[in-house]
């Protein structure tokens, strides 16, 4: 007697490469710089308004990508966009450790930006192709999670490093993440795949014979660039950009500098809130599945709000632990629901399009944020307004979710039982 042997869904190699990828991308290129930064502006003589402004000009290489990056996974298919950028991100991390002029490493910060933009959002697009729309914010979850090790792996082995080889040691942590990115370029290519069409497969957790992409499928860009409910997402992910960048980006260095942490206490911290970020998309992902995407943003705003705050006004350690906890268990689940809200909203083939518009919006909020935290500190002496800042952009974000169940709930094209509109 034969007996039937189960055969795992090729979409979940998929998911798991993309997820490898955004730990290249997210998790190593921008996150890796949180933790670098003390070292880096020691050496370099830079004050808080430079490194601020050095972030910005990475994070304006992935603004450039935003829209073109988003069109072009649409139409010359993500895994091809996701591999080049990964060749770009792991340059530009590579070129940075091998300078030691702040010029040089700005041009490289913007390539590292650019090759950071095209992955995400040509990775962060495949799921509405390769999950039905009651799994993609599952799936979207689970992504993001690549940030979270990257949070975890430069929190263990950054203050080694530096422990290890001194002032230049920054130098070793750039050269050590372009490398790991580089490789992972390979890997993307030879594993990602478009659409489960492509293999003879239909999405995961589509019933044979359906049709599960919510939305309208269409090749019209206008319907990406038009659309009144994709533009007002949009401006809600301006919230996001501009407020968690600077508790980013800002962490180590104010934890170091005006709260008393050593660099490896410190990192202990950046290695817990990555470590409580793991599942952070998945859960809130798939909460938004079923409670629905504005709702579901609407929560984590507020929690958002709250954690910047904490640290904003914190004087002892379980301040800064709660907020980093606060923030973890949250941390990555807005973006993946906005990727989510996309393929909801214009169905699986014009979902990248439209993940990179909104991302336009997203993106804006993260180069305004480092360069207006970094002067402000410089003004104020302290970081402590600049994360109330933080926190209070997070709250209008809150009201804009609010509003978005509003615009949403009545799209006449929006089926009734999408989990953009809760159903």
């Amino acid at each position: 007697m034969r007996t039937k042997r189960l055969k795992l869904h090729y979409g979940w190699a998929v998911l798991i490469m993309g997820t490898v990828a955004i730990f290249g991308a997210l998790g190593l290129a921008r996150f890796g710089y949180s933790m670098v930064l003390p070292a880096m502006q020691a050496d370099l003589g830079m004050d808080n308004g430079e490194a601020g402004l050095l972030a910005s000009i990475g994070l304006a290489g992935y603004l450039a990508l935003a829209i073109v990056g988003g069109a072009w996974a649409s139409r010359y298919g993500g895994r091809r966009v996701a591999a080049i950028g990964l060749i770009f991100a792991g340059a530009g991390m590579l070129f940075t450790g091998l300078s030691d002029d702040y010029f040089y490493i700005a041009i490289f910060g913007v390539i590292t930006g650019v090759g950071s933009g095209a992955v995400n959002i040509a990775v962060m697009g495949l799921w509405p192709a390769w999950f039905s729309a009651k799994r993609r914010g599952m799936a979207a979850g689970i992504a993001v999670s690549g940030s979270s090790f990257g949070l975890i792996v430069t929190g263990f082995i950054v203050p080694r490093i530096m422990t290890a080889f001194g002032e230049k040691a920054w130098q070793i942590c750039w050269i050590i993440f372009g490398s790991i990115t580089l490789v992972l370029a390979v890997g993307s290519y030879i594993f990602l795949r478009d659409k489960p069409a492509e293999i003879g497969l239909e999405p995961i957790g589509q019933s044979n014979g359906t049709i599960t992409a919510s939305g309208m499928v269409s090749t019209n860009w206008k319907q990406v660039y038009f659309s009144a409910p994709v533009w007002f997402l949009g401006m809600v992910y301006t919230a996001f950009g501009f407020s968690y960048i600077i508790f980013m980006t800002f962490f180590v260095k104010y934890l170091v500098s005006n709260a008393g942490f050593t660099a490896l206490a410190a990192g202990r911290l950046f290695m817990v809130m990555g470590g409580f970020s793991v599942l952070s998309g998945l859960i809130w992902g798939t909460i938004s599945d079923s409670f629905g995407r504005p709702k579901t943003l609407m929560i984590l705003y507020l929690i958002h709000s709250l954690a910047f705050s904490m640290f904003a006004v914190g004087t002892t350690s379980p301040y800064f632990v709660i907020s980093a906890v606060l923030y973890g268990i949250t941390a990555w689940s807005i973006p993946a629901i906005m990727s989510a809200a996309c393929g909801d909203l214009l169905g699986p083939q014009l979902a990248p399009a439209s993940l990179g518009f909104i991302t336009l919006f997203f993106g804006i909020g993260q180069v305004l944020g480092p360069v207006a935290a970094g002067a402000m500190a410089d003004v104020t002496g302290s970081f402590s307004q600049v994360f109330l800042l933080a926190s209070t952009v997070s709250l209008v974000g809150a009201v804009g979710s609010a509003m978005l169940m509003k615009i949403t709930a009545y799209q006449p094209k929006q089926p009734q039982n999408s989990p953009l509109n809760g159903g």
